[in-house]
């Protein structure tokens, strides 16, 4: 008996913290410039596609939504002008995450594309 509650206790946690990465909103940078072509790239344990001027990330993980992630796709494809899931970044957080923004004109990230 105490083994059969003992399992169903693993069980339940184990659903418990599976449940954020399977449910969660997809996180969406709004860029200010469009990529010049669609892009790939990992950020915050999550893949972003971007094309034209979004990048998106369908299965987050809870570092996605985050500054340092933010970071990471400014530095990739340039300045985000909007960051989303759950809720949106404010600004504060945002001018933070466009601090390492590549410049658009001539820069080349390198990024994968598809």
């Amino acid at each position: 008996m105490k083994l059969l509650t003992l399992a169903a206790a693993c069980a339940a946690v184990a659903t418990l913290s599976a449940a954020p990465a399977f449910a969660a909103d997809p996180v969406v940078a709004k860029l200010a410039q469009p990529v010049a072509q669609a892009t790939k790239f990992i950020a915050g344990d999550a893949v972003f596609n971007c094309d034209g001027d979004t990048c998106v990330a369908n299965s987050p993980m809870s570092a996605t939504f985050g500054v340092s992630t933010c970071k990471t796709i400014a530095a990739k494809v340039g300045a985000v002008v909007s960051y989303t899931g759950a809720k949106a970044m404010d600004d504060a957080r945002l001018s933070a995450c466009n601090s390492v923004a590549v410049a658009r004109a001539g820069a080349s990230p390198q990024v994968a594309t598809k």
